[in-house]
């Protein structure tokens, strides 16, 4: 082991032991050092973001993985439980050190080396052994951008005060609807007192995670105003159909044909009147304008997530009668969530319609069952040599490998400058 690399595992260990610093902890799990594969250790890291101590995570399972990683978690776990300022990081994980060459000791023999051969093209497999909405998503967007993640791991995406918004905004609901899992109108003046409370603690948890003071500020007053726009919509929803929030962040586990899929869903609705239940997704970033939109994404293949929770509560007994997206980008807006009622047959439909609300046929979501597995299947068949990048710029603005992508697409000014 690189002696650097585990004199900075060490590091982080120790000043995780006296801060209790959780992003320091998720870092050394993400080291090789810690025995624990990348994948693995990169899912529990960021999960640990959104619901909570990573010791936590890890002693109560919140991701499905194999024994034998499930086993290396532990034993991290119980590692770093054990550490105290004597500790020998180096002998409680079992590192083998190697020094580092000094610069100065190698300069008078150094030579060119000569030109190698390059390796000779060859198929390359998935490695993770789960797979999630979010990994599809992206091999749908853009095939390079998903072998640069997950078959690579070549950068590591360290987020942006948009994304660190979108944690503190899900974890503030998380807490509210565990206080309020019936929302009404008598519980309106209450309601509105609560959700800022729940606001305001939860950009102080994520107050590290942005990069300025003013950023958390500007971020949390714009979730204020957000969140009162929430419950706008709740009581006017709760007036409409009554209902009872019965799952906040709920682990969605489904195994299609072999295939072992994971992720969270933020919130599952149980309708008073009928028992049937709605599947609900915050998103605090730019999302579909319209029902019909977002169906055309699920049915062009370009979006998995709904569909996976779909099946994955279908799979557990839940009669899942409405999908629904729900936008907190836009404090100016009121809140007008993208929903799709499940539908056995597709309903006559205007070819333009701009409607929040519309359907989507059970054999529909089938569809899309069937491409997650022929995606899952052709990434871990050993097949596919090559990754084509995407032919829309648009995907390149926020990705985290675009420097590392040369054949990336040029945007509309490029173009024409050619």
């Amino acid at each position: 082991m690189n002696a650097s690399l585990a004199r900075a595992f060490a590091d982080d260990l120790y000043a995780w032991q006296r801060t209790g610093n959780d992003a320091l902890l998720a870092r050394a799990l993400r080291s090789p050092c810690s025995g624990v594969p990348h994948d693995t250790a990169a899912a529990y890291a960021t999960a640990a973001t959104r619901i909570g101590s990573l010791l936590d995570a890890i002693a109560r399972s919140r991701i499905a993985v194999p024994a034998e990683e499930r086993d290396a978690l532990l034993r991290f776990s119980e590692r770093v439980r054990a550490i105290t300022d004597e500790t020998d990081i180096a002998t409680l994980f079992d590192l083998h050190v190697t020094a580092d060459c000094p610069i100065e000791d190698s300069v008078e023999a150094f030579e060119l080396a000569g030109a190698e051969t390059a390796d000779p093209p060859g198929p390359v497999r998935a490695r993770q052994t789960h797979f999630s909405a979010s990994a599809l998503n992206a091999y749908a967007e853009c095939p390079r951008k998903w072998y640069y993640r997950y078959a690579c791991a070549a950068v590591e995406d360290p987020g942006s005060s948009a994304s660190t918004y979108g944690t503190a905004f899900h974890a503030a609901l998380e807490d509210f609807h565990g206080e309020f899992p019936q929302p009404s109108v008598a519980l309106e003046r209450e309601m509105r007192h609560k959700i800022e409370g729940y606001v305001n603690w939860a950009f102080e948890r994520y107050r590290n995670d942005f990069d300025t003071a003013v950023e958390v500020e500007l971020h949390k007053r714009r979730a204020q105003r957000t969140a009162q726009r929430y419950v706008d919509w709740l009581i006017a929803e709760s007036k409409r159909a009554p209902f009872t929030v019965i799952g906040r962040e709920i682990a969605a586990q489904l195994d299609l044909e072999g295939f072992a899929f994971v992720g969270y869903i933020d919130r599952i609705d149980r309708d008073d009147r009928t028992g049937s239940v709605a599947i609900i997704d915050y998103k605090t970033g730019s999302i579909a304008t319209s029902a019909a939109e977002y169906r055309d994404k699920v049915r062009r293949f370009r979006d998995f997530q709904l569909p996976f929770y779909y099946w994955a509560r279908s799979a557990e007994g839940d009669r899942v009668a409405r999908l629904a997206l729900i936008p907190l980008k836009d404090a100016l807006l009121d809140v007008a969530p993208v929903s799709l009622e499940v539908v056995p047959v597709a309903a006559t439909e205007s070819k333009r319609s701009e409607a929040p609300s519309g359907t989507i046929t059970v054999g529909e979501l089938e569809l899309a069952r069937a491409k997650m597995i022929e995606i899952c299947r052709d990434l871990t068949s050993g097949a596919t040599q090559r990754f084509p990048v995407t032919t829309d710029p648009s995907a390149c603005t926020y990705c985290a490998y675009v420097y590392a992508c040369a054949d990336r697409p040029h945007g509309e000014r490029e173009r024409f400058g050619r």
